[in-house]
């Protein structure tokens, strides 16, 4: 599997590719997408500092729907626009949000959540998912954990397709 823990205090840039490198040995020759998923849910949520919630919603019948996840029980429906994974859903881009109870149609599945990272897992072109990450602190992500999940849901969407 994997044989590392990040560093203490490590920077974003370092802690994504270590993520990266683990993802890609767990993930490498596994065709099943939900085992995937999972694996990528509990790395995420061992690897990556200051998360409250780490996981996946899934493009089922036109809606977002609950995926594999580490963290509180979460929202389980989630439709194309409503708050951050829907907007993420909706638009194909990114969201990086500092402050979630500022965000127009928030969802507050965890009241404790602060900001929220969402990257969309796109597949031929078309929106399959979204990975969804949690924080009870503010302004918890940056720049760089945006760019270290793109790249990390590129790889997956690889994967998924396979």
């Amino acid at each position: 599997m994997y044989d590392f823990k990040p560093q203490a205090g490590a920077n974003a840039a370092t802690v994504w590719d270590d993520l990266f490198s683990a993802v890609d040995g767990v993930t490498r020759g596994e065709p099943d997408p939900i085992a995937n998923m999972a694996n990528v849910s509990a790395l995420l949520w061992e690897l990556v500092p200051d998360l409250n919630w780490a996981g996946f919603y899934r493009m089922l019948g036109g809606e977002l729907v609950l995926g594999p996840f580490q963290g509180r029980a979460a929202c389980i429906r989630i439709t194309l626009g409503a708050g951050v994974c829907g907007a993420a859903a909706a638009t194909g881009e990114t969201q990086l949000v500092d402050d979630v109870h500022a965000f127009p149609g928030h969802i507050a599945c965890d009241a404790a959540s602060a900001s929220e990272l969402v990257v969309p897992i796109v597949i031929g072109g078309r929106i399959e998912g979204v990975l969804d990450l949690d924080s009870p602190t503010p302004a918890r992500f940056t720049a760089a954990d945006a760019a270290g999940a793109e790249r990390l849901c590129a790889l997956l969407s690889q994967r998924l397709a396979s």
